[in-house]
């Protein structure tokens, strides 16, 4: 049986990754290359194999690609950039370099060049380009080709995070490629200062443009969710650049936080909203989000439910530590989101009210309930014309401690196979013996257990051998190794699995 790489999709906070524009208001579930290791439980030598021939490549990508990033310093911000041919042609952000004609360009030998802007990506895309002044014969990157990143890739940033740590070497995987918006997301660490740098494959190719992370609180530290521009994006602005059509004005968008969090109930009446002018925006797709919070208690079960006839609901909740639990686009049928979740701890949730791409806008119904109840509308209040009847969840049984129903729909979360997949989230002790099932009858379905470090425990792809459709349901019995939280990833085994399904943890 082979070992699927996890990915994630994960949104706490944002930030520019370059100190030239900050935004603090707003996982850590960290998934593992497994890097070729087909067996769970392998012995110590074939770990240690493994974990040679990882050193090996991040050192290879490392002594490949690191004397082609620079630093760059345009004044009032700092951040990096690649150097992509050998006359000094260097591509970083937009946001890094806006409002300066020249700039301060650090090599990887601490040599410092003066540099001039000569060109900025079209429409706020997040892109420009430097020219160097009198260079030739220097170290350069490559691009990787269009469309050849796979989500469960591994994944290598290079940058001057905080604008004095030139050259840091960080490595994740990709955690999920939105191709809509020319994004790569990584959990890679990359931190402010890294804005303009370069995110590599594994043979020390530029995949992305770094531009933007995630982030809790105001200390604009990297918790695990990055974004960088697609080097699908970055082609078609170089060639625009070398025939001189690039706009030479910076064009990017600012980030707008426009609306605090808005306190809410559990079991609440119905929140109606409006995403549009006024909202929050977020600057990697100029999306339009709100924030929600409630107080939440460990073990509790809710239900959230994001609905509109006007725009594409997008669903969003974080965990009182910031760490991302779950999400969703059209688990409520049509483009009507839900999210069906366990809370791990006591604490303050967040959830974010958004919409799934740029510019959306229109009215929207979120409702917060615990599992079994149904939440009221306040009087007078009109449901949303289109709204999907939401399934009511029932009372867990005596000995489950999670039962909850999903949806595995297209434009979910992905795995390395391009399989889908949801998390279910639930806390147990050390010692505690549990049986996790997944259960369908549209689909073919394949379940994993990972602790919190992001450590698979086990997987299964059918409970039992026999050729018939309950054979095909999942199973994983384990003595669980410490206390804290674990999540079951429920996945389908191939890339044509999707459908309806019960997961439970007895």
């Amino acid at each position: 049986m082979n070992i699927k790489l996890l990915s994630r999709v994960a949104t706490s906070g944002i930030i520019a990754a370059g100190t030239a524009i900050g935004l603090t208001t707003l996982d850590a579930f960290v998934p593992v290359d497994l890097l070729n290791v087909t067996n769970l439980g392998q012995s110590g030598s074939n770990q240690a194999l493994a974990q040679d021939v990882e050193e090996d490549t991040n050192v290879r990508v490392y002594e490949t690609a690191s004397p082609a990033v620079v630093s760059v310093n345009a004044g009032d911000g700092s951040g990096s950039g690649s150097i992509i041919s050998p006359d000094g042609l260097i591509l970083t952000n937009a946001h890094v370099v806006a409002g300066s004609r020249t700039v301060t360009v650090r090599l990887s030998d601490g040599r410092e060049v003066q540099g001039d802007v000569i060109a900025f990506g079209e429409e706020g895309l997040d892109l420009a380009a430097v020219r160097l002044r009198g260079q030739s014969n220097l170290p350069y990157l490559r691009l990787a080709n269009s469309g050849s990143v796979r989500v469960g890739q591994r994944a290598f940033a290079i940058g001057n995070p905080f604008g004095q740590f030139q050259n840091t070497f960080t490595v994740g995987i990709v955690s999920r490629i939105d191709q809509d918006r020319g994004l790569i997301q990584t959990d890679a660490a990359i931190n402010p200062g890294n804005s303009g740098g370069p995110l590599l494959n594994n043979r020390g190719e530029l995949v992305g443009v770094n531009t933007s992370i995630f982030t809790t609180g105001s200390t604009a530290g990297n918790i695990g969710i990055g974004f960088a521009i697609s080097v699908d994006r970055v082609q078609p602005f170089l060639t625009a650049v070398r025939e001189g059509s690039a706009p030479t004005v910076a064009q990017t968008n600012r980030p707008q936080i426009n609306r605090p969090p808005e306190a809410i109930a559990v079991n609440g009446p119905i929140v109606r909203g409006n995403l549009g002018d006024g909202s929050n925006v977020l600057p990697v797709d100029n999306s339009y989000f709100n924030l929600y919070t409630f107080e939440g208690r460990a073990g509790q079960q809710i239900e959230i439910t994001m609905s509109s006839n006007q725009l594409d609901a997008y669903l969003i909740l974080l965990a009182p530590d910031g760490s991302d639990l779950t999400q969703d686009d059209d688990s409520a049928g049509g483009t009507n989101a839900r999210l069906a979740t366990t809370l791990p701890a006591n604490g303050t949730y967040t959830i974010l009210a958004n919409s799934y791409a740029a510019g959306e806008s229109g009215d929207y119904e979120l409702r917060v309930a615990s599992a079994g109840s149904t939440p009221q509308p306040q009087a007078g209040q009109p449901t949303v014309q289109g709204q999907q009847p939401r399934q009511q969840q029932q009372p867990t049984p005596s000995g489950v401690i999670l039962q909850e129903q999903g949806v595995l729909s297209p434009g979910g979360p992905t795995l390395s196979d391009n399989s889908l997949y949801r998390e279910h989230v639930f806390r147990a002790t050390q010692g505690q013996t549990v049986t996790v099932t997944m259960e369908s009858t549209e689909f073919d379905t394949y379940l994993i257990l990972v602790n919190e470090q992001g450590e698979p425990l086990e997987q299964n792809d059918d409970r039992c051998q026999q050729q018939t459709p309950e054979c095909r349901n999942s199973e994983i019995r384990v003595t669980l190794p410490q206390t804290g939280t674990y999540r079951a990833i429920a996945n389908a085994y191939d890339a044509n699995g999707q459908g309806r399904y019960t997961l439970t943890v007895r």
